[in-house]
């Protein structure tokens, strides 16, 4: 393709993100929670028409990642003990999850490439609790999205990803940095504006924009660092694969930028690894390393 006819982030994705919408389920679950007169049975009502969604959000409040005591039975529990916002989050990762399919296993296998993207929603999210953050489920569904514009990349122009994918197995070039060259933004740039045409929040579509570049985030830099660092993890550990054929590196002001010391990392690391057979189980079933 020549220069002259490749394609903008905005052309990228137009089509894809009117093609591959969110559930409408989605959309009436979010007008609901933002409508001040709903009430939790209003909303768990909403969530319980959608089955298999309602039985992943209940084995994900009850599996270890969440931690209660006490058995969650219902949604309405899920939605009262977990929170509105929060399910609200786990019904978009999920919801997400359900949209991409049918992606050439040319392009990538959607299996592993989910298993990365939760690996990195399972770092975000220990180090958003290691920060004391509030709303954890925001910075695991940022981690499970981080990765989404590249979808939208394989679907709308296939044929020129393949080229850089075969590109970076040949060279060993970083694919975020061979996009940046041949398109002039990477895919972290086109899943924050399909997020953000979806009507996504800033404090979920910002980071996933700028994980590659935290420095460059104007409102939710400290997002952006905690995306950086659990990509960079969820690729150390080699857990599923997104295209990305190295460990991309890592921006070494994220410590300052956290305000957490590099000796952290090994506990980082040991949390994921430690969470992450469980709760790809929970979401997909099956050998969690396959």
């Amino acid at each position: 393709m020549k220069r002259s006819q490749r394609i903008g982030v905005d052309q990228m994705v137009h089509d894809v993100a009117t093609i591959h919408s969110l559930p409408m389920f989605y959309t009436r679950l979010s007008e609901a929670i933002d409508h001040p007169r709903s009430s939790i049975a209003d909303i768990a009502k909403i969530i319980s028409e959608d089955q298999g969604l309602t039985a992943r959000i209940l084995k994900l409040a009850n599996s270890p990642l969440f931690g209660y005591f006490s058995k969650i039975e219902t949604i309405t529990q899920a939605v009262t003990i977990i929170g509105v916002l929060q399910v609200r989050d786990l019904a978009l990762a999920l919801s997400v999850m359900d949209v991409f399919a049918g992606i050439p296993e040319t392009l990538v296998n959607m299996e592993q490439f989910w298993r990365h993207s939760l690996a990195a929603g399972l770092a975000a999210r220990h180090l958003a609790t290691s920060q004391r953050e509030s709303s954890l489920e925001r910075f695991f569904v940022a981690g499970i999205l981080h990765d989404v514009g590249r979808l939208v990349m394989y679907i709308r122009d296939p044929d020129n990803c393949l080229h850089l994918l075969e590109r970076c197995r040949e060279t060993g070039e970083l694919l975020y940095l061979a996009e940046r060259d041949f398109y002039g933004f990477d895919h972290a740039e086109v899943g924050g504006a399909l997020l953000r045409r979806w009507k996504i929040p800033p404090r979920v579509a910002e980071p996933v924009e700028r994980h590659h570049h935290c420095q460059k985030a104007e409102h939710y830099p400290r997002e952006a660092g905690v995306l950086h660092l659990a990509d960079f993890v969820a690729h150390a550990l080699q857990l599923g694969n997104s295209g990305e054929p190295l460990v991309p590196t890592l921006d070494q002001t994220v410590w300052e930028r956290l305000n957490i010391s590099c000796h952290y990392l090994p506990t980082l690391v040991q949390q994921v690894d430690s969470t992450f057979s469980e709760t790809i189980e929970v979401l997909f079933g099956g050998d969690a390393r396959a």
